[in-house]
């Protein structure tokens, strides 16, 4: 174990130094940022200017829109006018953002609200001024000469909920936690980009093995330790390579989604169920780079592999194909068979456990047996392959001399 480090040690010393390594490194969290806030520069002034919005308040609820408002944080500066609906729309003409409403009787009756907008209001107001309907709908039910209980019915409308049938006394509580699927999803996502930013790094062991074979530079390290131990190494280090990029990229990404959106995804992230979503992640990585080192020891000439070679290193996108029924029906067929498919398990395992309110603890125990046994079983064939593969020169491996190496 004590060379496996020292490899471990060696891969991540010599690609932080790689320029390449580097720049993918910093790049790639400049790229976010610039077309994080590069949009912002080009919108309009008049997103976060000050919307004049005049009021012809004949129903008087200029207290409920007030406190509607406030109470939403709208960029809206109210004011009172007694201007009529047609010299409304000759003064809106030679304003700047400014809107006019009309709230008349002629409004309430017909359940139409005109906006008289200058020119240069966004379009967003129109969605904003939804809020209005609101207090006039509750003036309209206050003008039915309806009871309170009556008046409550109509306001509460009608919910529609997915009910459990083994367990129909479910706490208000359960269902507010039902309905923010945030606290599923944003677990799920962060490690989604774990898995496919350290299996994307694990791809360059496949290079590392063969530029090594190619360069005869294998020879050499062998002579220090076995072949175990250097593909046991070359996992190690570019999985450490792997994180140290995710955590740069979090590092710069996460407050930046954190702010635009305003959530709080620490507290949505510091939950007991993102450590199996983190297990997944991390066993999709051991599985996967096992693969590549192995393959990666057959390849002499990056420019002449095989449809073989090229068929491997598309696996880790393997579960893109299925995303589809997964998304659409994560308990379907598609989506149980994918959970127990090693190659597909760890990737559909995480979208499905992001969408699922209740976690089917059976299935997933069954497919993280499945998964460690085909890890440990990949470890031993790749340990076979590398050990072999490393040192032969002259020509790529064929599936079938690889096949018989797993024999040996």
């Amino acid at each position: 174990m004590r060379n496996s480090l020292k490899v471990a040690k060696w891969e991540i010393k010599r690609n932080m130094m790689n320029k390449s390594f580097i720049i993918s490194l910093l790049l790639t969290p400049a790229l976010f940022m610039f077309f994080f806030f590069v949009p912002q520069l080009f919108s309009g002034e008049s997103s976060t200017e000050e919307v004049n919005v005049f009021l012809l308040d004949e129903l008087q609820v200029w207290d409920d829109i007030t406190a509607i408002v406030e109470s939403q944080g709208l960029n809206w500066k109210l004011h009172v006018t007694d201007l009529s609906e047609s010299e409304m729309q000759a003064q809106v003409a030679g304003t700047d953002n400014s809107v006019y409403i009309p709230l008349t009787e002629k409004t309430l009756d017909q359940g139409l609200i005109n906006l008289y907008m200058s020119e240069d209001v966004g379009e967003n107001f129109v969605y904003e001024s939804y809020t209005l309907e609101a207090p006039l709908r509750q003036l309209q039910i206050d003008r039915l000469g309806l009871s309170e209980d009556q008046k409550n019915v109509i306001a509460k409308g009608i919910s529609i909920l997915k009910a459990d049938a083994g367990d129909a006394g479910e706490s208000e509580e359960a269902v507010s936690d039902e309905s923010d699927p945030l606290k599923r999803v944003i677990p799920g996502a962060f490690a989604g980009i774990i898995l496919f930013s350290i299996v994307m790094t694990g791809m360059m062991i496949f290079t590392s093995a063969s530029q090594e074979k190619k360069e005869k530079v294998a020879e050499i390290i062998l002579s220090s330790v076995t072949p175990g131990e250097l593909m046991q190494g070359k996992i190690i280090g570019y999985f450490v390579l792997g994180i140290t990029q995710v955590a740069v990229w979090l590092a710069v990404g996460l407050p930046l989604v954190a702010w635009k959106l305003d959530l709080p995804l620490v507290e949505y992230l510091l939950v007991p169920e993102l450590l199996l979503l983190l297990v997944l992640a991390i066993s999709g990585y051991l599985l996967f780079s096992a693969i590549f080192v192995a393959i990666g020891a057959t390849v002499e000439d990056m420019t002449a592999t095989s449809n073989f070679q090229g068929l491997v290193m598309m696996l880790p996108f393997l579960p893109l194909i299925f995303i589809g029924p997964i998304v659409g029906d994560p308990s379907g067929i598609i989506a149980k068979v994918g959970s127990f498919f090693p190659l597909t398990s760890p990737a559909v395992w995480i979208i499905r456990l992001s969408m699922l309110e209740e976690w089917p603890w059976v299935e997933i125990i069954i497919a993280l047996a499945i998964l460690f046994v085909t890890i440990w079983l990949m470890m031993k064939a790749a340990g076979k392959v590398f050990k072999i593969g490393i040192l032969m020169y002259g020509k790529n491996a064929t599936p079938k001399e690889i096949w018989k190496w797993l024999w040996a």
